[in-house]
């Protein structure tokens, strides 16, 4: 059962941490996901049998945490897993961002560099709201999404509909990362499918141009999909924390 944190903002956040050593891992779940998803429950796990410590919890609006998933934006999930990070880890922390995680993996390393010892990017999608999302909308969608305040599409995997809001794409368009300096101190691994139909191989091409990481690698795996979940993907995302765990941040971080 998930135990409730209350953030700074008042949010009701689920989660479920695992004690053990450090490097501790903390999973960054995508855009509508939740914490019981296959990669989030495959990194518990692999922690409990190495005796890591490992922390996975809901955004609000997500899961079992408080809110409604309309009422959130990017900034709102950062704060989120800021808060977590701050209240329930100690020390450096690997970030594993998957999907949307990737991006907020990127503004947690942006605003708190000292609690950060590395991340592995999962998919990673930065700026997706402004570079993939926004575009992939019809003139119809955009239009209501700046005159009603939303659009409503169907969600890929379930086809439950859902509503992007005006306020997603605003608070989106306050946290690129991928326009200003983006200094990543530490270590920094990403795995990309080369099928994946969410997130371009293009993503994470321009992520290793534009960072300044003196130890980022990006490994591509062939007719691999968005999930990422096969046995394989997941012991390659567990390979690469065990890859990060040894490395040590440059100075200034």
């Amino acid at each position: 059962m998930p135990t409730i944190l209350t953030s700074p903002k008042g949010r009701s956040l689920a989660y479920v941490r695992t004690e053990g050593s450090g490097p501790g891992v903390v999973f960054l779940g995508g855009f509508k996901s939740d914490m019981t998803g296959t990669k989030a429950v495959f990194l518990e796990d692999w922690a409990k049998r190495n005796g890591r410590a490992f922390l996975r919890f809901d955004y609000s609006g997500h899961g079992q945490s408080s809110g409604a998933f309309t009422d959130g934006c990017i900034g709102d999930w950062a704060e989120d897993a800021m808060a977590a990070l701050e209240a329930l880890t100690t020390g450096p922390q690997i970030l594993v961002g998957s999907s949307m995680g990737g991006w907020i993996a990127l503004l947690v390393a942006r605003k708190m560099p000292a609690r950060v010892h590395a991340i592995v990017g999962v998919a990673a999608a930065p700026d997706f709201t402004e570079d993939s999302m926004w575009p992939q909308l019809s003139a119809a969608q955009q239009q209501q999404v700046l005159q009603i305040g939303q659009t409503e599409l169907a969600h890929g995997h379930d086809d439950q509909p859902y509503f992007l809001t005006r306020r997603l794409f605003e608070d989106g368009k306050r946290n690129l990362v991928l326009r200003d300096p983006l200094p990543l101190p530490f270590a920094v691994r990403l795995l990309q499918g080369t099928r994946d139909d969410a997130v371009d191989v293009s993503v994470p091409l321009r992520l290793m141009e534009h960072a300044d990481c003196p130890d980022m690698e990006l490994r591509l795996l062939k007719d691999v999909d968005h999930r990422f979940s096969t046995p394989r993907c997941l012991h390659l995302i567990a390979a690469a924390i065990e890859d990060v765990s040894a490395t040590a941040p440059t100075a200034g971080a």
